[in-house]
């Protein structure tokens, strides 16, 4: 990189990179838990499941969407210089970042079954449905204001693209890297 440019990473992109890694790993250790009896049962595990599903998708979901929406009203435009980091990079960063919390999670999805079967799973499940949702609004913003928001990645801290260490967005055009707005594979 040259003098001044920075390495940009997309926004959508980090805010999905989280979502399948707790999507399929909830709904797995929602059907394992599925099959244990656990303390209060299969049906009150799996109903008290499903309420922890619907609001913890509408928490991650919503949570910090003003901030989002604050850093995106504020963005300004990236530089020549500036490095385009591809969404293969990124997604691979945000996941070995988080792996262990990732395990550890679908370990607890897994032993709460004992207590409450299948909850732990949707819980988790939920989390990544929230994650993919939010990302879908962000590229919703990106289409409507036809750029895509990226951020510096030495300000991105633990996979938080709009945490408090972050200052500003930068903007591209529509068709800059390689991750369609929402930060889904860009079709070829």
């Amino acid at each position: 990189m040259g003098r001044g440019a920075q390495s940009l990473a997309r926004v959508a992109v980090i805010v999905r990179a989280g979502a399948a890694p707790m999507w399929w790993p909830g709904l797995l250790a929602a059907a394992i838990g599925a099959l244990v009896p656990g303390l209060t049962g299969r049906r009150i595990g799996l109903l008290t499941g499903a309420a922890l599903f619907l609001v913890t998708m509408a928490v991650v979901a919503l949570v910090r969407g003003g901030r989002y929406a604050a850093l995106a009203r504020g963005a300004t435009r990236a530089g020549r210089t500036d490095f385009l980091q591809d969404r293969a990079v990124t997604v691979r960063n945000w996941r070995r970042g988080h792996r262990w919390w990732l395990l550890g999670a679908f370990v607890v999805a897994v032993a709460s079954a004992f207590a409450l079967p299948g909850a732990g799973g949707l819980l988790l499940a939920g989390a990544g449905a929230g994650l993919w949702a939010k990302a879908v609004r962000i590229g919703q913003w990106e289409r409507r204001d036809e750029a895509l928001y990226w951020v510096r990645t030495d300000w991105v801290e633990r996979g938080r693209p709009a945490g408090k260490q972050i200052e500003a967005y930068r903007t591209t055009g529509p068709v800059a890297g390689d991750a369609a707005p929402g930060g889904a594979r860009r079709s070829r």
